[in-house]
């Protein structure tokens, strides 16, 4: 499967990071700031790294982030309702209660995030790739997708429900509990293990 385009990047420029209205931000490079709590509409950003900024709880409505790296950033309980992500990286970020709904993301990855109780529901996801990262109770529901990966996830409990599974793969990820659309289970890549999970909240009986 074709991994996601990595981000382009220029030479980048030191600069201060702020929250407004319209803002726009390209080739710069932010770091060590907290904006949290901090309300926006139309921000964009684009060809940038930002590390170890926090915008927890912040609200930024209809963002656009393209050909940027977010390093050690702290997202818990952002609203990015309507965002678009083109090319982006989330590496080692804290994206606990994020709100991702109705988002387009493309060409983007996430690695070794916390993501627990994010919701990427009814957004669109092309050529995305979660790898290592924490989503449980995270919230996959009504997704459109296309290419997406998942490897070494913690996927208990999340949701996946009115999506549809066909060649999605589960079986290098671990789950103890998932929801499913079970109407759209066929073609869903599970190994032993998940499958008996899977049959067992169906109702199944399984005898040794």
């Amino acid at each position: 499967m074709k991994p996601p385009a990595p981000p382009q990047l220029p030479s980048l420029t030191s600069a201060d990071f702020f929250i407004e209205d319209e803002a726009f931000f390209e080739g710069q490079q932010f770091v060590l700031a907290d904006y949290s709590y901090l309300t926006a509409k139309n921000m964009i950003i684009r060809q940038s790294t930002l590390e170890k900024i926090s915008l927890h709880k912040a609200s930024l409505d209809n963002f656009e982030a393209s050909n940027v790296i977010f390093y050690n950033c702290d997202f818990s309980n952002i609203e990015w309702l309507k965002a678009s992500f083109h090319q982006v990286v989330f590496e080692q970020c804290k994206l606990t209660g994020a709100n991702f709904a109705e988002s387009y993301l493309r060409d983007c990855k996430f690695h070794d995030c916390l993501c627990d109780f994010t919701s990427f529901s009814q957004s669109n996801l092309k050529f995305v790739q979660f790898s290592q990262c924490r989503l449980t109770e995270s919230e996959f529901y009504n997704i459109k997708w296309q290419h997406l990966t998942l490897s070494q996830n913690d996927l208990t409990r999340s949701n996946w429900g009115h999506t549809s599974l066909n060649k999605l793969d589960f079986s290098q990820n671990e789950f103890q509990q998932i929801f499913l659309d079970y109407t759209a289970l066929r073609g869903l890549v599970v190994n032993p293990q998940q499958a008996l999970v899977i049959a067992t909240s169906c109702g199944l009986v399984i005898k040794d």
